[in-house]
Parts: structure tokens; sequence; C-alpha cells
């Protein structure tokens, strides 16, 4: 079964000056939140998918990587300290944790326990709620500086609010997520068993897989600053890079922020500015 997007986790220094950015972009932006293992994240939420900006806010708190264990915080702070701020984690959309770890786990990429909690959430009302989640991790050994996992919400009414997918740049979904590598062929593997289906090559050194919801575009670093007028993140392996977001107007989005047109109907808000991440705006009528 095909996965689509869930969310991308993007590691930030600074939770507040992120979600002022993000919000200066026409984005609402929700309240912090606390996780129990010293993390703090604010959303942007579209229709199915958001941004979950992170910050590394209690680093004591943070448990290691264990046997068989994959630790969210301690993988975000090493990302933090090694690469710097950028978009960290692609996660897809998650139904049955149990047959994800199995398919996982026999094609070479699993081997960690589901890893389940519950937070509590603010809606827009600012009343609160219980929020649930179960994790299912996947690795490509070859990618050490981006994550992979699935998903599942256990209490989904009362995560995802219409109020918080109202935006000022009138932006109504994810369009797709860029990653970039030297070889992106050496990663369709590991990509066919995350997403469950086939990356197809475009041209040499761009492979596109088409999900339910947005598509998972890996491309060399050439390709990839020759098609968004940005550099790519200056590592060979494989590492998540842009974020494209249909809009009403990416024009809209250029007026308010530093950005690049490489092509018409298209905005890139580029790394320097929008910490560490490409952030690609696309017209849609």
């Amino acid at each position: 079964m095909i996965r689509g997007l869930d969310h991308v986790v993007h590691v930030v220094r600074d939770l507040e000056a992120a979600g002022a950015f993000y919000g200066a972009l026409g984005f609402t932006v929700g309240a912090r939140n606390r996780h129990p293992w010293g993390t703090h994240n604010r959303l942007v939420q579209l229709p199915g998918f958001f941004v979950e900006m992170l910050e590394i806010a209690e680093p004591a708190a943070i448990p290691p990587h264990g046997e068989g264990r994959f630790s969210f915080g301690a993988f975000n702070r090493d990302f933090l300290a090694e690469v710097g701020q950028g978009p960290s984690m692609l996660v897809l959309e998650g139904r049955d944790p149990l047959a994800e770890k199995e398919v996982f786990d026999l094609a070479g990429f699993g081997g960690f326990e589901i890893f389940d909690f519950a937070r509590r959430g603010t809606r827009p009302d600012g009343s609160e709620v219980e929020v649930a989640f179960s994790l299912t991790f996947a690795r490509d050994p070859a990618a050490p500086r981006a994550g992979f996992f699935t998903c599942l919400q256990r209490y989904p009414e009362n995560f995802w609010a219409p109020a918080l997918q109202r935006h000022a740049n009138r932006a109504s979904g994810i369009a797709g997520v860029v990653l970039t590598a030297a070889e992106p062929a050496a990663h369709a593997a590991f990509l066919s068993a995350f997403l469950g289906t086939d990356p197809r090559r475009a041209v040499d050194g761009w492979y596109v897989a088409h999900t339910p919801r947005g598509d998972v575009e890996v491309m060399s670093p050439e390709l990839y600053a020759e098609r968004f007028g940005v550099a790519a993140p200056a590592d060979a392996t494989l590492r998540l890079a842009a974020l494209r977001f249909a809009v009403a107007d990416a024009g809209a989005v250029r007026a308010s922020a530093s950005a690049a047109e490489p092509m018409e109907g298209v905005t890139v808000v580029g790394p320097e500015e929008a910490f560490g991440a490409a952030l690609v705006f696309e017209t849609v009528s």
C-alpha cells in the first residue's frame, strides 16, 4: 500500500523565531507543545499534512538510542549539532504499525521497536486535548543524516483543526518534498520499501514517486540547484532539502520574503532565510 506524506520535521535552534518566520510567510502557526523527552514543537497544519518545527529545549531529558530503540530526540539533537538547522525527518502516514514494521524489517531497513506516546495539545480556542501517536521507524544505512518513520494518529479528531489549516498565503496543501543525493539511484530500494511504491526515473539523476498526498523526488545536487535556484545541502548522502506547497498565488508569497523565482508561478525561499530549508510555493488554479 502506498503511503502518503504525513509531516516533515524541521529542526531549529529558536522555536519562537522559526514560528514567527513561518507566520510572516502567511502560515497559521500553532501553539508550543512539549514532548515528554525534551523536545518542543510548533506546527503548521495543511489538509492531512503538517510541518513540525522542533526545538531541542531540554537536552538533559533526551534518552539515548538503544538496542532496537530509535530515539527521536537524540537523532534531532545530533542533526542540529552536526548539520545545523533544516528539515531532518520525512514522515509518512501510518495505518498498521505492525505491518509496516514487518515490511521494513524484512527489507533490511527496520529493526526498531514501535514507539507509542501521548501528549497534551492546545486547540485554537485554547482548550487542551490528548493526542497520541504510534511511530514506526525505518533506516537507510546509506543516509545517516535523514530520518524516516510512519506516524499513526490515535486521536485524529483531537489533532486536526480546520482553523489551523486556514492560511493568509492561501496554501491549500503539500505538493511534495524533495531530497538530494549524489547518487539518487542508490536510495531507490530503500524509498520503495518506505513509500510502498517504486520511484520512477525522470531523467538521469532524478527520481519521482507519486503518493496519495504529495510527490517524493530525489535528485542530484546539480539538478536541484538548476531547478530551484538555490544550493543543495552540502552532503553527498541522502538529505531532505525542500518542501513544496500549493498556493493560490506564489507571487504574493514572494512579496513578503527574500525569494527567488526560478520559473513562472514558483517562489523559492532559500535555506539561508528559512532556517536551513528550502520552501517552494507553487501557484495552483
